[in-house]
C-alpha cells in the first residue's frame, strides 16, 4: 500500500498527535481510510488479493467494507507507530504471551529464531521481546536517517538490524548471533536480500512462495523457531501471541524441497492466527502472484 500518505498529510496527523493525542488522530484515520476505499482503486486492489483468499467469494458491499476494515486497522497502526516516535513508549504496553515456553527454548543453549509476518505493529511487538535478556538481531531494512521509520524507537537499544542487502542476505552475522545463544528475528511471509530463497506451499487456499531462510539457520545451528504474530488488543495495549514452535532437523542442507514442511507448519499458523484476526495481514502484496515482492 504505497503511496498514501503525501508529506503535509502525515505532518497533519503528527500535529494532531501532539496536541491531542490519539484518540482524535485514530478518528481522523478512519475518515482518511474511508476516503481511500472509497476513491482509490490502488488502494482497493492492493486488499484484493488477500481478502479474496480469506474471504473467499464476498463481492460487492460486504467487499467494500472487508476493505476498509483492513485499510482502517493498518491506518490505526501507522498511527501508533507514530505515537510511538512523537510520544515515548509509555504509551502502550506489550505483553509477551508464552514468555517462560521461549525462555525454556533459549535455555536450551542454541539461541533463538523468531518468525512473525507482516501483521499488527510487529514493531512495536518486538518491544515485548525485552524480557528474553537476551540480545535480539532483526532482518530488515532500515534507514536511520529516516525519522518517519517505526525502528526509530528501538534500533539500537531494543535490537540490532542486520541488512537483508549485506552479504549473503546478513546470513553469516544471524548465524554468529544464534551461536552465541542470542535471539534473530524475521519475516516468514516475504523473502528479503540475496538469502532470501522461497519454497512453494499452500496458504489461505493457494500455493505461495514463503522464505525458508528461518528454517535453514534453524537446521545449521540447532536453534529452536518460535512463530509469533504481534496484534492490537486494545487502545493502549499489544500482545505477542506464540503460535507455534518449529523444530528443524540437523544437516537439511541447501535444497528449498527439505524445508518445505516447516514453511508449511508456519503457514498453518499464520491461517490459523488470521482465522481470529483477519483484519492484521498488512501485507498488501499479491503472494499468489507466484513472485516475490519488495521486503
Amino acid at each position: 500500500m504505497s503511496g498514501i500518505g503525501r508529506r503535509w498529510q502525515l505532518g497533519v496527523f503528527h500535529a494532531l498527535i501532539r496536541l491531542a493525542g490519539r484518540p482524535l488522530s485514530y478518528a481522523l484515520a478512519d475518515l482518511v481510510s474511508l476516503h481511500y476505499t472509497l476513491t482509490r482503486p490502488s488502494v482497493r486492489q492492493g486488499c484484493r488479493p488477500y481478502l479474496d483468499h480469506r474471504f473467499h467469494g464476498r463481492r460487492g458491499l460486504r467487499r467494500l467494507a472487508d476493505t476498509f476494515r483492513l485499510t482502517r486497522s493498518f491506518a490505526r497502526i501507522l498511527v501508533d507507530q507514530a505515537a510511538l516516535r512523537l510520544l515515548g513508549r509509555g504509551e502502550f504496553i506489550t505483553h509477551l504471551q508464552g514468555r517462560a515456553d521461549l525462555a525454556a527454548l533459549l535455555a536450551e543453549g542454541r539461541g533463538l529464531v523468531i518468525v512473525t509476518a507482516h501483521v499488527g505493529a510487529w514493531q512495536l511487538g518486538m518491544a515485548g521481546l525485552g524480557g528474553l535478556e537476551r540480545p535480539i538481531s532483526v532482518l530488515a531494512r532500515f534507514d536511520a536517517g529516516d525519522e518517519s521509520s517505526p525502528f526509530q524507537a528501538f534500533a539500537g537499544r531494543d535490537f540490532r538490524v542486520i541488512d537483508p542487502g549485506a552479504f549473503l542476505g546478513g546470513v553469516p552475522d544471524m548465524v554468529g548471533a544464534l551461536q552465541r545463544g542470542e535471539v534473530v528475528a524475521l519475516m516468514g511471509d516475504r523473502a528479503w536480500g540475496a538469502g532470501g530463497g522461497t519454497v512453494a506451499v499452500d496458504f489461505l487456499g493457494g500455493p505461495v512462495p514463503l522464505p525458508f531462510t528461518a528454517y535453514k539457520l534453524a537446521s545449521a545451528t540447532g536453534a529452536p523457531v518460535a512463530v509469533l504474530f504481534p496484534y492490537k488488543a486494545g487502545p493502549d495495549r499489544y500482545e505477542m501471541h506464540l503460535a507455534s514452535v518449529i523444530r528443524v532437523p540437523a544437516g537439511l542442507g541447501r535444497a528449498p524441497e527439505a524445508y518445505r514442511p516447516y514453511a508449511a507448519a508456519y503457514a498453518r499458523a499464520l491461517e490459523a492466527f488470521l482465522g481470529t484476526h483477519p483484519y492484521h495481514f498488512f501485507n498488501f502484496f499479491d503472494l499468489w502472484a507466484g513472485k516475490t515482492g519488495p521486503g
